[in-house]
């Protein structure tokens, strides 16, 4: 597994951010943005960013953890501008 430096919209203090300023700022910071927002590639204009973004199925940590492998593998595998929402087998 890679290591990665992770950080939480709260800890960076961006909780008050719409959608597209805080697009702008984890890009001026981030590789990439993990969302659980599914909605989020249809309210924001993505194309020609270089901020990655992955889509969690779900907000809850415990049930996340079980899938944790395949979250590190979709992050590693992620390139400037992609846009991936994650899915598991076993609904969460």
């Amino acid at each position: 597994m890679t290591a990665h430096i992770v950080s939480t919209a709260y800890e960076m203090g961006w909780t008050q951010l719409d959608n597209g300023a805080l697009l702008q700022a984890a890009e001026e910071e981030f590789d990439a943005l993990i969302t659980t927002d599914k909605n989020l590639r249809y309210q924001q204009g993505l194309k020609g960013r270089r901020l990655a973004i992955l889509i969690l199925p779900s907000t809850s940590w415990p049930k996340l953890q079980a899938y944790l492998p395949q979250i590190v593998t979709a992050i590693d595998a992620l390139k400037p501008g992609d846009v991936r929402e994650l899915t598991f087998l076993e609904p969460l």
